[in-house]
């Protein structure tokens, strides 16, 4: 995977209130053995639906000292047309590159070739 630029967001004051919400423990009491999710989880799932719903990936949320609770960066989502996109220009620039390095190392070789031919020459 690239690395992708970060985003800065800003959530609300009830999207921070649904965060903060999910991350309070859970009283219960286990019966039949199962027990409800942790608060991680349930942290997970809260960042996860955010994520879906402003457009980053939940997984790449980090805060920004200095601000707010409120504020945070993370890495957008794509689509899979924008991910296309992406892979299609990568694969070109990388191309474009390896051609670059080839015509430099053969202008180089052929300066050397002429620089050894020239040599061969005088010794002749």
């Amino acid at each position: 995977m690239s690395m992708y630029p970060r985003a800065e967001y800003e959530m609300t004051t009830e999207e921070l209130n649904t965060i903060l919400d999910a991350c309070k423990p859970v009283r219960c009491m286990m019966i039949g053995g199962t027990t409800p999710s942790s608060p991680q989880e349930n942290a997970n799932r809260a960042w996860a639906a955010l994520g879906k719903k402003r457009g980053f990936d939940s997984t790449t949320v980090q805060p920004i000292r200095g601000k707010g609770t409120t504020f945070f960066t993370a890495v957008p989502s794509e689509t899979e047309e924008q991910r296309a996109e992406r892979e299609v220009k990568e694969a070109s620039t990388k191309r474009a590159q390896a051609m670059t390095e080839l015509r430099e190392k053969i202008a180089s070789s052929e300066v050397l070739l002429k620089k050894l031919e020239a040599e061969d020459n005088a010794t002749t």
